[in-house]
This record gives C-alpha cells, structure tokens and sequence, in this order.
C-alpha cells in the first residue's frame, strides 16, 4: 500500500501485540443503527436534568463508537415505533396508544391466553401465535389483515393503502408478460405525522411541569402514549420511560414529584415499567429477547430488592412475554420431577428468555411465513436453459437453485451482486414477474444497471410503502413471481414479516446478501437465522472481489488484515498522531489529495468513521469538511445550497442527498434525483450534513471513494464486521486515515460481530420443511 502525493505512507501490522487487549467495544456492533440527526436544544428540569439531547447517545460511555446504544429522536425510536430499516412500511411508525386503566383486567386475561397458546405452539410446533392485546404499529396491523383475510371479513387489499390522509389508489398488478415502469421522480412527503390534540398535548404539559420535566417532552409523549397520556401519567408516571430519550432516574424524579412519599424502588408500576424499558433497549441493540437472568441482574442494580417477583409481575401484566428455550420447565427453569418409578435424568439446560409481543408476532409470523414459500412453490420448474446462459458458474448454480425452491439464501461479497442479477434478467426473459430489492437507492441503480432493465429493482421501503414496484394483485399480495432481496443483512425481523406476509403462496424468494457486514438497524438478525438454521437451499458464490480493495476486504472477512500489493493507490494509509491531525488529514484527501491523484471529485468520496460524538466523529468532521467544500452561513436551519447531507425520514433509514433550496415549504432535497421536501418543523430532527458517516450509515451503499477515519478514542468501537463494512465502502480508491494503531489488527482479529438473542433461528429449525434441503 502506498501514500498519495503529500501524504506519509504507512504500514498496517497482521500481528495482534502481546498483553493487554484494548478495552471491548461497549455496544460496538449490536445495534448497527442508522443513526439520525441531531434534534434541538436540551432542556433541563428538576427531573428531566441530564436528559440526553435529541439526536444523542442516551447511554453512551464511548465518546466516540458507533455504539448500540441508540440515539434519541430518530437514532432512538420511539417505544411504539418499528426501529426497521430500510424495510419500514413507508416510516409512519403508528405510536401505541396506551389502553385505558379500566381495560386493564381484559388486557391482562389476554395476555394470560396469549402465554398459554405460545405455549402450546412451543409443544406442538405447529399453527401461528395467538396475538396480544398489547401489540401495535406495524405487527398490529400485520396480524388483524391476516385475520381479516383469512375469515373472509375482508379483502386483502383494504390492508395496503398509505395512513395518510389522501393516499393514493393503488395501481392495478400487471399482466406477466408485461414489465411495470419505475415512477419518474416526483416531489416525495416525508412520513405524516398524526398531530396530537392541542388539549392534550397541554394536559400533559401540565403533568409534566409539576413533576419537573422538561415542557418539551409534552408532545412526544403524547405522541407514545396517546391522547389519555396525562392521566396515564398521573396514575403511573413510570410511562414516561416509554418516550423515547428518556432514563430511569428521570422517571424515577418524576414519579418522587408527583406520587411523593407514595412511591419507592418496589413499586409494582416501577419494575413492570424498568423491564419494558430493558427490553426496548435491547431491541434497540438487536435482541429480539433477552435472558430472564440478565433482566434480573439489570433490575437488582436498579435497587429492585425481588427482581424474580419483579419479572413474574411484568409477565402477569403482560409488559413482557416469557420463553422456554430447552427442555420443557417451569418458568424458574427447573424441570419437572420424575415419577417416583423412573430414574432421574441428567436435566437439559433450558434458557428462560423474556421479550416483547411484537417482535415475538414478528418472528412467529415470519417463520410461518418462509414455511409456507418454501413448501408452496412449484418444485419441477425447468430453467436449465436459463442456467446453461448464465454468465458465471455461481450465477448458473442460482438460477438452478431458484428452480427447485421456494426460499433460497444466497451469500457473497459486492462481485457476487451480479448473480442475481443475472437470475433477475433470466427470469425476466423467461416472462416471469421478477424483480430485485435493495436496501438504498444506491444499490437500487447498481443492481438496475446490473440487469440492464430500468425496472428491474426497487428499494425495499418503496416496494413494501407502494411507490414502487409492480403494485398489488385483487388479492392484495405483490404482483411477483420472483422477489430477490438483495443486502438481506439489513433485514429486521419486522420488516422481514411484513415483507413475507405481502408475498402470495407460489412466489420465490431469494435472500441474498454479505454475512460478513454489519446487521440491520432494527430487532432481530434475520439472513443469520436463516443461514444458521440450513431450512432452505444456500448458494455460496465463488465469486471473488477484484482488486486490491476487493483482497483487503475478503482477508478482513476471515479475521485477516493483511497488507495488499496496491500498485495503482487503490488502498492508502495515513497514519495520524491525535484526532486534529486525523481531521486535518482527512479535509485535505477529500478535497485535494484523492481529486487530484484519481478524478474523483469531492462530491463522490465518503469519510466513513466510527461514530457521531468525539474529537473525530461526524459532527466534528462534517463541520470541517463544510467549512472547506460548501462554507456558509447555514440561513435554512444550519443548512445551505449545495451541502451533503443525510435525510433520515424514518428509524434506521438513511438516505443521502444535497440541499438545493429552501422555501415557506421545507428544505428542499435531491436524494439520488428524487426531489424530498421536508418540513420546516422536521428539518432539525430528520437531517444532519453527509459528508462523514457512520459505517451503520453507510452500509448498502459504495462511493467511488471512501476515506475511513480511525483516531485513537475510536479504538474501542471497532470489530470484524465494522470494518469490514467501512473498508469496503469504495469501489476505486480507499484511504484509512490511521490513528489507532494495533487495535485495528486486533479488531479484525479478535472482535467478531456481537450476538443477537434472536428466536427465529429455533423457529425455523422446529418448523415442518420436508422440501427444504439440508
């Protein structure tokens, strides 16, 4: 590897030193949140001090990691919202309304029905999960049109229409031999938001001002707990740990303000809501569930005196689910006794996990779902002269694949993006409704230049939102004979339901994407659990990434940073001694260096770094490169023509644009030629600069180059997949601004992704797929 023009050159060692190791990453994989833009000004109270701003880490100890834990506003979805990624059903994130305290006997006997049938199904392996009372947003609406549908109440397409308040009529499914066009480039609404009552957003203002809150918590709180927010406050000020941003001991002041000498740490309101706060949080780092075990030991250093009690009351009030994983037991995980005539055996180790409705639905849903793709296709299809066609021997082991299977998993690195496509293009010509769906824009026009057809991809949110794609048949499922979901890695497991719920019995499926980069903004590890639990056919291609950066990238994939032979500065190390000297370093690459020494304009290289806080993160860096590349006052809200930024109209969805204009409207936004407008009042919260993301940020996307900072506070955020999804943001030329010496060796090493508690992988292992290979 060689140094530009001016620049040091460097080395990067492939030995992990001896002693001691650089402290873990707290969080540093998890989450692999697409973080959102900083909100406005905190506002301070008697409870509310140390509130995080919105925009924030909540709970960060790292100044700098990417970390998992996520941040308020859009990086912190709300409570009731799906923290889905690119997969969301258009963002509208439907805010739960809390139940009223009189239905709270009903709520609870229907949670009690709701374990009982889980139950069941756990013995049974077989038919779906009785829902819950509780459940909202998306999983809600998923499972009352599965009903609907399925009893005849109703059509399946009354489930489809857009919340908004004129949604559009939906376009008829075309005919199979025909091919639908992508919409040309309209003016795009962001994500409408149901405004809450003046009174009672004033109500709640009320409540909260006495108990010392912050006035400006008013609306998003009743925004998550609906219009009888005020008095479901009154009555258990611990919902407030439902608002997004906010931590227990703010609760825990609040509460004091309002309940007084009437309140303590035992407090069955309190530990019903610290356990659903646990669990929102680990949803936000992933986790689908969480050990019963871990939830006790978080409560005890909550000062619960009987956390067990604690988690049989929040269980019983049905603030969480509970799951057997193992040997049948009981819920302190002891087995049952053997009869007086039977000899004892050695008990199986059973894991008590505790989790919530709507993502137990989701994985419930979704399993039953690939189930019923994979058991339903037609078996004996014949596209062997598709195959024999096919422009690689990978491409053809995927298209024979696809013949034979309803599901089909395909893994490989950027170069293998090209075997669905050619699987795409196949289908197409043999006159099937074949279409492929990515994660950004950016992949989108990749995979549609790949294919050589202008409709032969959408990105998933349009897919699933209804603005684009081939629309819905008179039975409401998507018009498709063929879906192929490319970067299936950002697949969570509530996107992923809903996607397979929209899909008709007949329909293919592939699932294809890296394994080796990081996991989905949202809860659950959705293409890991299919791989892991071997129910469909996988195809591994034999693929290789060309080229220097293509070497790199594949040695990091197997825990190897080696150093590669770069005769054309494709790859470039620039050490640094601090964090100044690493902005400096990369202001001067992004406008100077990279331009002069490959053609690439400033416009088209990414600084991708490890996260937003800290002397070297992007708030720091996008300041910088401003200053440098567009300066200017920032007249619309911090903003000026011509500024990268990065549009977040949704949790976990980043998507980048450049500001062109502002009006009485909103600001004015070119997202990849789709025109944005967004609204003067959302500005502060769905939009930050682009210049420097994170590598969350910048996964299912590539820039022709890509600057990778690493200053020294960054070393603790790093793991395998982290840079191994950074490193392999640039398709021409990579730049590693190099600042954290053996911790990057070490990392690739030695850090591998964090697990997920997931339980889609044992769901798909228990389910009946007698078609599906081995």
């Amino acid at each position: 590897m060689t140094a530009l023009p001016g620049e040091t050159p460097g080395t990067v060692g492939t030995d992990t030193p001896e002693g001691a190791e650089p402290p873990a990453a707290a969080d540093a994989e998890g989450p692999a949140h697409t973080e959102a833009p900083d909100a406005g000004p905190q506002e301070t109270g008697a409870a509310g001090a140390g509130l995080a701003e919105a925009g924030e880490p909540v709970d960060s100890g790292q100044p700098a990691a990417d970390t998992s834990d996520a941040e308020a506003s859009a990086e912190d979805p709300p409570a009731g919202d799906a923290p889905a990624g690119d997969t969301s059903t258009g963002g509208e994130g439907d805010a739960p309304v809390a139940a009223a305290l009189s239905e709270a006997q009903a709520e609870l006997a229907a949670q009690r029905e709701l374990r009982e049938k889980i139950a069941k199904r756990k013995a049974e392996k077989e038919g779906p999960v009785a829902a819950g009372a509780r459940l909202s947003g998306t999983a809600a609406d998923l499972l009352a049109a599965v009903r609907a549908v399925e009893s005849g109440e109703k059509a399946g397409t009354e489930f489809f229409d857009s919340p908004a308040a004129a949604p559009a009529p939906r376009r008829p499914a075309p005919a199979p031999s025909g091919q639908s066009q992508r919409p040309a480039p309209a003016a795009a609404a962001p994500a409408v938001d149901r405004a809450a009552p003046p009174e009672a957003v004033d109500a709640v203002r009320a409540v909260l001002t006495e108990g010392g809150v912050p006035e400006a918590l008013a609306r998003p709180a009743t925004g998550t707990l609906g219009e009888q927010a005020a008095g479901l406050l009154r009555a258990d000020p611990w919902q407030l740990l439902a608002v997004p941003g906010v931590r227990p001991e703010q609760a825990d002041g609040f509460a004091r303000a309002l309940l007084g000498s009437a309140c303590g740490p035992d407090d069955e309101r309190r530990t019903a809501a610290l356990v659903g706060w646990l669990l929102e949080r680990a949803a936000l780092k992933g986790h689908t569930a969480l050990d019963a075990e871990a939830v006790r030991a978080a409560l005890a250093e909550r000062a619960v005196s009987d956390p067990e009690e604690a988690v049989r009351h929040a269980v019983e009030e049905g603030a969480a689910l509970v799951f057997q994983e193992g040997a049948e037991a009981g819920f302190d995980g002891e087995a049952e006794a053997p009869a007086e005539d039977e000899e004892p055996e050695t008990p199986e180790p059973v894991q008590v996990l505790l989790g919530l409705d709507r993502y137990a639905l989701a994985e419930e849903s979704l399993a039953d779902g690939l189930a019923r793709l994979m058991n339903a296709c037609e078996k004996g299809a014949d596209w062997a002269e598709a195959a024999a066609a096919a422009p690689s021997p990978s491409a053809a082991e995927l298209i024979r694949t696809a013949a034979t299977a309803g599901l089909v998993a395909h893994s490989g690195g950027e170069a293998a993006r090209a075997e669905p496509a050619a699987l795409i293009a196949a289908a197409q010509g043999m006159g099937l409704r074949a279409l492929g769906a990515t994660h950004s824009e950016d992949g989108r026009r990749r995979l549609t230049d790949a294919v050589g057809a202008p409709d032969a991809a959408v990105t998933l949110a349009g897919l699933l939102s209804g603005t684009e794609g081939p629309g819905r048949d008179e039975d409401g499922a998507l018009a498709l004979d063929l879906l192929v979901v490319l970067d299936a890695p950002q697949l969570d497991v509530e996107g992923a339901a809903v996607l397979v719920e929209a899909l008709a019995d007949g329909v293919r499926l592939v699932l294809s994407g890296d394994p080796g980069v990081l996991g989905s903004a949202g809860a659950g590890r959705v293409f890991a659990d299919v791989l892991a639990a071997r129910a469909c056919p996988q195809v591994v291609s034999r693929t290789p990434d060309p080229g220097p950066i293509g070497e790199l990238v594949s040695g990091i994939g197997i825990g190897e940073l080696t150093q590669v032979h770069a005769p054309g500065k494709e790859v470039v190390i620039v050490p640094v001694r601090d964090a100044g000297e690493a902005v400096h370093r990369t202001v001067q690459l992004v406008a100077d260096s990279v331009p002069r020494a490959f053609s690439i304009p400033a416009t088209e290289t990414q600084v991708i770094t490890v996260g937003h806080g800290g002397a070297a993160g992007t708030r720091v860096l996008n300041e910088a490169l401003k200053q440098r590349l567009n300066p200017g006052p920032g007249r619309f809200g911090g903003f000026d023509p011509g500024d990268r930024v990065i549009h977040v109209p949704a949790p976990g969805r980043a998507v980048p644009g450049v500001v062109r204009s502002a009006d009485a409207e909103g600001l004015h936004l070119d997202c990849g030629g789709v025109p944005v407008v967004v609204p003067q009042e959302r500005v502060e919260s769905a939009v930050r600069h682009g210049w420097a993301l994170s590598a969350h940020q910048a996964a299912g996307m590539r820039w022709p180059a890509a600057v990778v900072v690493l200053p020294g506070d960054a070393a603790a955020g790093l793991s395998r997949p982290w840079v191994y999804t950074a490193f392999g943001r640039g398709e021409r030329h990579l730049s590693v601004v190099h600042g954290v010496d053996q911790a990057l060796p070490h990392a690739v090493a030695q850090v591998p992704a964090q697990e997920r508690t997931t339980r889609l992988r044992p769901l798909l292992e228990a389910l009946p797929t007698p078609d599906a290979a081995s």
